[in-house]
């Protein structure tokens, strides 16, 4: 059999969580060869900004640029903050480069994102974007150039939701409480993610005005034909990493919640369908989400798990540059969890 060859890729945004999750599995990729590394500064190299891949991996971070980009990748991912990612992500995309981008920019409808977020600068490549859910939208991200790969709360609330659409009673809201490790609030500290803030404690923030709450309700509806009302409660609680998602809702007939789930995801690598509740360390360090539900008469409740930082973000974003381009989804993507 002829050997794949090497696909050089970037990435732009290597300073924070997902950045350094993103580069951990990007140099044991067999066939993706990092070729380009930046952040807002540039000019260290990499182990220092790092220091886990000491003797491990380092190149020079440069100061993102473009032109450089477009001379050495064939693929981007861009860890960056919303309105940014956009910036770079144009340039990119008419030079033939395919771009993952982890920011929201590209994750909505032009109305629902200039709505919740700012002005959008690219409208041409957002009708062209693909949303990077893979057991979404799995055959549309292999002809993708351009991924917009989903958050962890929308990644973890879909997953649990997308095979009930059929069977909720559209007729009643659904309540989604979220717990999320420190991680996800990304590395910038606040007194809500200061130490003295969050240890052994935890509370909700954004309440009914989260982001992800249009992103989740968009999703079902171009899925289902349904107007879901989506009711988003996030909340930080005092651990590093890991997502559990309680979702609650009415039903429209009787079900066996855990038939329905394994019959949806029969196929699928990365869901496991638990018979009891799920927890958080479980899936720690993989791309798995862990899914539980349980019905008592008409009410169902659905319980998920990722790993915000890897399912959530860097490990379904490798996933997606593996459809991108034309390999085995599962290449590299990490299957055993970090704690017992």
């Amino acid at each position: 059999m002829k050997p794949i060859s090497k696909i050089n890729v970037g990435l732009i945004g290597a300073s924070g969580y997902t950045g350094i999750e993103l580069l951990k599995i990007l140099i044991q990729h067999p066939i993706f060869e990092v070729a380009y590394v930046a952040t807002s500064e540039g000019g260290i190299e990499l182990d220092a900004l790092h220091p886990s891949l000491k003797d491990i991996f380092t190149c020079k971070v440069q100061k993102a640029d473009a032109s450089q980009i477009k001379e050495r990748c064939e693929l981007v991912f861009l860890a960056l903050p919303h309105q940014t990612a956009m910036g770079f992500a144009k340039g990119l995309l008419d030079s033939g480069v395919k771009v993952v981008d982890l920011s929201a920019d590209y994750r909505l409808e032009l109305e629902v994102y200039e709505k919740h977020y700012c002005p959008h600068e690219d409208k041409e490549h957002l009708s062209e974007a693909v949303y990077g859910l893979p057991e979404l939208n799995r055959e549309a991200i292999k002809k993708s150039s351009l991924v917009a790969n989903p958050g962890c709360y929308p990644t973890a609330s879909l997953l649990g939701l997308l095979p009930f659409v059929e069977h909720i009673d559209e007729n009643f809201p659904i309540f989604i409480d979220a717990k999320s490790g420190v991680s996800g609030a990304g590395k910038k500290c606040s007194p809500s993610t200061h130490f003295v803030g969050i240890n052994e404690n935890i509370f909700a923030y954004k309440v009914f005005s989260h982001r992800h709450e249009p992103e989740i309700a968009e999703k079902l509806r171009l899925k289902s034909g349904k107007e879901f009302d989506i009711n988003f409660v996030p909340h930080l609680i005092p651990a590093t990493r890991g997502e559990l998602i309680d979702s609650y809702m009415l039903l429209n007939e009787e079900i066996d919640p855990i038939a329905v789930l394994k019959e949806y995801y029969k196929d699928e690598a990365f869901v496991r369908i638990f018979e009891n509740p799920v927890d958080i360390k479980t899936c720690s360090g993989t791309n798995f989400c862990d899914i539980y539900a349980k019905r008592r008469g008409n009410k169902l409740y659905v319980n998920s798990s990722v790993d915000n930082i890897l399912r959530g973000s860097s490990s379904q974003a490798v996933a997606n540059a593996n459809l991108m381009c034309g390999l085995d989804e599962e290449l590299a993507l990490p299957f055993i969890a970090y704690v017992p």
